[in-house]
């Protein structure tokens, strides 16, 4: 990997984040060499910094994924507040996943899609492959049994995919990935929780000028005020933040 692709890693909370300067840097980063990483990749928020403290298991996840990125506002702060010379950007998972799918178009690299509802996956996979020309080997929605896991961890070995991604939300999400990983190793698995209706027009993200001051958190909240409770959890991660306890 050139100098240029490389990038430095920050400690928040324990958890070894990626700095990626921007978009551009991340896809550099993760084809660098024009090959795709192998690996989990997961985006790190507030929410998810606090349940790696509750959560052993969901803990050991995250550590054992080789890529994990700043994907909130709140942590991206945190970043440039314990370390100031550090050079990074907020790169949102919905964002980083369609750039991940139109360069993987580009270049035909294979791609299984996993999760969502089977209607949803259907519209995910007719816009990837209209949109980008993406070679879909494979898809499965987020509504299959305990019982039925092996075989499609073995329908995803047998597609020769280069890319997973995974939305069914954390840390079920992550768990599978793992999973998956023993079986089909050589690829790069991307959890991306509610992208697939993001990309389907089904769930709207906050308008861009929110997404710039950081704000994302609060149109959701104003949008599903039964967000609440969730939100005042992050009392906890902001008072980490103000206290220097990152």
């Amino acid at each position: 990997m050139t100098e240029l692709n490389a990038a430095p890693l920050y400690s928040i909370r324990g958890l070894q984040l990626i700095g990626w300067r921007d978009m551009q840097h991340a896809l550099n980063y993760l084809f660098a060499d024009n090959n795709i990483k192998q690996g989990t990749l997961v985006a790190i928020n507030a929410e998810k910094v606090l349940t790696t403290e509750d959560n052993a298991e969901v803990r050991a996840l995250m550590d054992d994924a080789e890529f994990k990125y700043a994907d909130g506002i709140s942590v991206v702060r945190s970043i440039r507040k314990k370390y100031p010379q550090a050079n990074v950007s907020r790169v949102a998972g919905a964002d980083l996943w369609e750039a991940i799918m139109a360069r993987a178009g580009k270049e035909g690299t294979p791609v299984f899609l996993i999760g969502g509802k089977a209607e949803v996956l259907a519209e995910t996979t007719a816009r990837l492959r209209k949109q980008w020309n993406v070679n879909i080997v494979g898809s499965q929605d987020g509504y299959f049994t305990a019982e039925t896991r092996d075989a499609l961890f073995e329908r995803v070995r047998q597609s020769g995919a280069k890319i997973v991604t995974v939305a069914m939300g954390s840390p079920k999400q992550e768990l599978l990935m793992r999973d998956c990983r023993r079986v089909h190793p050589r690829a790069l698995y991307m959890g991306v929780g509610g992208t697939y209706d993001v990309f389907t027009g089904r769930v709207k993200r906050a308008p861009r000028v929110w997404q710039k001051l950081g704000l994302e958190w609060l149109y959701r909240l104003l949008s599903q005020p039964s967000r609440i409770t969730r939100q005042l959890r992050l009392l906890r991660y902001l008072r980490w933040h103000y206290t220097g306890r990152l």
